[in-house]
Parts: structure tokens; C-alpha cells; sequence
């Protein structure tokens, strides 16, 4: 079972209220077996909401507010919820592919946190989660070293 951005799957959860659909990324999800996620909605964040980025180990949206606590608490709820599914369903958590660059699910890359468009190395606090329980991540823009891996492997 792979972990996949609700947003990239066309779900309404981006903070503009809009969503990230990717097509390739929905082609993956037909293909194997999938658990929508979406980290800051689980954390009781509204839609639409403020843009956020990460900020050294916090999180704050671009009014200023600290909103590490429902990031973190919504990471957890999305972990706690896949790891159900997955015993539920009788499968693995294989991997994760989550949305590039964000404050939830960027894996290498995020924003700066000055709402300025740069960017820096570093991960979500999502992905952070899941690399330290051994779970490969992939984004939108790795996605094809995913379905390579699989590929080999014959799954």
C-alpha cells in the first residue's frame, strides 16, 4: 500500500481551497493498491487557510501564526490512520508519494519559510515521520525513480 497526497489525487485540501492533480500520480494510484493523506486537514486545518512554511523545526502560516501543533498532530492522525488500513487491509506500507516542496510532504526540498518562493534542502514534517519509520518518500517530481524501483522488483 503506498501513501499518496490527497491533493495529488485531485482532493480539494490545498490551502487555496484548490488541489495539486497530477495525472501521473493518479495512473500510479490505479495501478497499486493506495491511502489518500492529507496532513494538515487531519490536523484540523481549514480549507482554504493560509499559505505555511517550515521554519527551522516549526511551521507558521504566512499571517505569523505558529501552527506546528496541528502539523504534527495531523501527521500523526495520517500515520495512525494508514498503519489501520494497512493492517486492515492485510498489506505493507510500501512507500509514500506526497506533494514536492511542502510543509507537510516535501522530501529534500521545501520553501524557505519568507513566503518568498525560494526554496532549501529539508523535508515536511510528514515526511520526516515516515523516513524515520524506515518508509520511502517520493514526490510528483520522483515519481518515475518509484515506478522504476517497482518496476524491477515486479510489484
Amino acid at each position: 500500500m503506498y501513501l499518496i497526497s490527497g491533493c495529488l489525487l485531485g482532493h480539494n485540501c490545498k490551502y487555496s481551497g484548490g488541489n495539486n492533480l497530477c495525472g501521473d500520480v493518479k495512473s500510479f494510484a490505479e495501478e497499486h493498491s493506495f491511502f489518500a493523506v492529507c496532513p494538515e486537514t487531519a490536523g484540523e486545518l481549514p480549507v482554504p487557510r493560509p499559505p505555511a512554511e517550515r521554519l527551522g523545526g516549526r511551521v507558521f502560516d504566512k499571517d505569523g501564526q505558529d501552527v506546528t501543533y496541528a502539523f504534527v498532530r495531523g501527521s500523526e492522525k495520517c500515520m495512525e490512520a494508514a498503519e489501520a488500513e494497512a493492517r486492515r487491509r492485510g498489506e505493507k506500507i510500501e512507500g509514500a508519494v506526497l506533494k514536492a516542496r511542502s510543509p507537510s510532504c516535501g522530501r529534500g526540498v521545501i520553501y524557505d519559510g519568507t513566503f518568498t518562493g525560494r526554496t532549501i534542502p529539508g523535508d515536511g514534517v510528514f515526511t520526516e515521520m515516515l523516513l524515520e519509520r524506515g518508509i520511502p518518500v517520493y514526490t510528483e517530481d520522483t515519481l518515475k525513480e518509484l515506478e522504476e524501483l517497482v518496476k524491477r522488483r515486479g510489484a
